[in-house]
């Protein structure tokens, strides 16, 4: 008989069940969160640590800050974009397909990268291949986490978000040294060899719904906890575009992005600017990483409780906060103690992009639905390192940069603040016609 784990946590909270009694067994889903969690720590240490780059390759090559910066833009506009197909395609095949192939385009991209010698290059490498690959990292990994948790969702996927922090708090750390020691070009060739290898053999521990394993979601049984069971019924893609609270959401990712990778670039050379050694300089890097890893943990358990809405809205307040004492601040300790704060709001905000998704479309279509707002998200994420590239360039300062960063914060606030979900939805199944659209 297919053992039932949702009830078992059921009985243990002396919760009343009609399902028969059956015995425990191991579920199958922490499988899933711990392999998403070392994945997205791999994939995000050695990506958004391009910032160390930055220097390094301003210096050998003599390209200007936008210029370089764009190559990120370009693979932040590609991962966004490419992220609906992929999402789409996780809905058909699976984490473990998607994420395969993502590993070996990932580690092909960064050895690659180690070969670099023009621009147009680095804009192949690390624009088009590195980008491509990632746009299969993110989407894919927590909506499966959706469909596996609906108790705990948020927390579960605040913890596989948590491996974007570690990754960051890891790899500017260990990448630094690396550079500073062997030079950068090797350790890009060390990079990729890394991240293909643990990636796809991870990747093979991924399965994209409980019925995989004869297992039914966690919490399926419970009384659901506020901000866990969706609004309304299931959306279509269809549905769902059409509603204001879709591109009200869309318009938070895209202020939530934009500072967001406005400081993961632009945080180390700021502070070498500011005369801080480089391997400090990546230390504060670091230290947002450090942040986002308690961000999402304490802002999942609080999301879990309040709703994610008030996620966001505590988050834009804080970021917005640190972005203008970053604006404004010289001294070295006082940086650390802003970047902490941004990395905090920041690590909470990740952590419940996907379950507010969820909560206002339901799971029917989450994969292509959350694959299309999360460009948002990816839209903010390319234009920040480049605008704030091309603003220090013309102004010789980041002071600007970062205050432009902050009013979009503001914008971000607002629109936050008028989501509400859907009043009355009819009941609204997926169609065969609505399936084949998709």
């Amino acid at each position: 008989m297919v053992h039932d784990i949702s009830y078992a946590y059921a009985m243990m909270d002396n919760k009343e069940t009609s399902r028969p009694k059956r015995e425990k067994r191991f579920f199958y889903g922490y499988v899933v969160v711990i392999a998403a969690f070392f994945i997205m720590f791999v994939s995000w240490a050695t990506y958004n640590s391009f910032g160390i780059f930055l220097t390094p390759l301003l210096e050998n090559f003599k390209w200007n800050t936008a210029a370089t910066s764009g190559a990120f833009s370009l693979s932040m506009f590609l991962y966004g974009v490419l992220g609906i197909v992929v999402g789409g395609l996780n809905d058909r095949l699976g984490p473990r397909l998607v994420l395969t192939l993502c590993g070996v385009l990932l580690g092909l991209g960064y050895l690659l990268m180690s070969w670099v010698g023009a621009l147009w290059q680095l804009y192949l490498f690390l624009g088009v291949i590195i980008g491509v690959a990632m746009s299969g990292v993110w989407v894919p990994q927590v909506s499966t986490v959706a469909r596996w948790f609906v108790g705990r969702r948020t927390l579960m996927t605040g913890f596989v978000i948590a491996g974007t922090g570690i990754g960051q708090l890891v790899g500017p750390i260990v990448i630094s040294r690396l550079i500073a020691s062997t030079g950068w070009t090797q350790t890009y060739m060390m990079m990729g060899i890394a991240v293909l290898i643990l990636i796809v053999l991870t990747a093979q521990l991924l399965r994209r719904d409980p019925a995989q394993s004869g297992q039914l979601p966690w919490g399926d049984s419970e009384e659901k906890a506020r901000d866990t069971k969706p609004a309304n019924a299931d959306f279509s893609f269809n549905k769902a575009v059409k509603t204001s609270q879709f591109w009200i959401l869309f318009g938070m990712f895209v202020c939530y992005g934009y500072g967001v990778f406005a400081i993961v670039v632009h945080i180390v050379p700021y502070a070498i600017s500011l005369n801080i050694p480089p391997v400090r300089a990546a230390d504060i890097l670091a230290t947002r990483g450090a942040a986002g890893i308690l961000g999402s943990y304490l802002l999942s358990l609080f999301a879990d409780r309040t709703g994610n809405k008030q996620v966001y809205i505590f988050g834009f307040v804080l970021m917005i906060a640190a972005l203008f004492g970053l604006s404004l601040e010289k001294e070295e300790w006082m940086l650390y103690l802003f970047i902490v704060a941004f990395g905090f709001a920041a690590g909470g905000m990740a952590a419940s992009e996907s379950p507010i998704t969820a909560w206002l479309f339901g799971l029917g279509s989450h994969g292509l639905i959350y694959g299309v707002v999360h460009v948002g998200f990816t839209v903010g994420a390319a234009a920040g390192p480049f605008l704030t590239g091309y603003l220090y360039d013309l102004m010789g300062s980041y002071q600007l940069a970062f205050l432009i960063s902050a009013a979009i914060g503001v914008i971000g606030l607002f629109l936050t603040l008028t989501l509400k979900p859907i009043k009355s939805h009819p009941l609204d199944p997926l169609s065969i016609n609505d399936v084949i659209e998709q």
